[in-house]
């Protein structure tokens, strides 16, 4: 996941922001008034960014058009996973984390915990729509009790299998 540099990281940011890819000539205009830059520069900073693989092109006409690659929140996640495992401590980074989110970052970060790890059902017994944990078994029957389960398993061995091994 490649790293930006504060020109890299505008730039980007820029790009992320018009869902369109987008000339060098409209990432010039993008970043003014607070950074007057040089084409060339911008082109520069297009090209490398590309070479990172942070972003696509394409040509329009003589003129090529840059995209991201990701979105600024897979790009982010990625970057995030990457400290995570590098990480020594990672329980500990993350309590250091979370610690320091504020409240409307905490309700966030409990909504994407739901979407993406939603809870599994808590089978009830009483159910009787309630899919059956283990079917084919009885109540009171068990794996070793090889009720449910072919006893006769097939025990062939590679030699059997292959005439070249026996």
């Amino acid at each position: 996941m490649p790293r930006f540099g504060e020109l890299e990281e505008q730039v980007m940011l820029r790009l992320w922001a018009v869902h369109e890819p987008m000339a060098v000539r409209d990432v010039r205009d993008a970043l003014l008034p607070e950074r007057d830059l040089a084409y060339t520069t911008v082109m520069t900073v297009l090209d490398n960014l590309f070479r990172k693989g942070a972003v696509r092109r394409g040509l329009d006409g003589r003129a090529y058009r840059y995209e991201p690659v990701l979105s600024r929140e897979a790009h982010t996640a990625g970057l995030m996973r990457e400290d995570w495992l590098s990480g020594g401590g990672r329980a500990g980074a993350l309590v250091h984390f979370v610690e320091g989110m504020s409240p409307e970052q905490l309700d966030a970060l409990r909504d994407a915990l739901r979407v993406a790890l939603p809870e599994e059902p808590v089978p009830n017994e009483d159910d009787p729509a309630a899919p059956d944990p283990a079917p084919g078994l009885a109540d009171d029957a068990s794996p070793a009790d090889g009720v449910g389960f072919d006893a006769d398993l097939d025990t062939d061995t590679d030699a059997d299998l292959d005439p070249d091994l026996g």
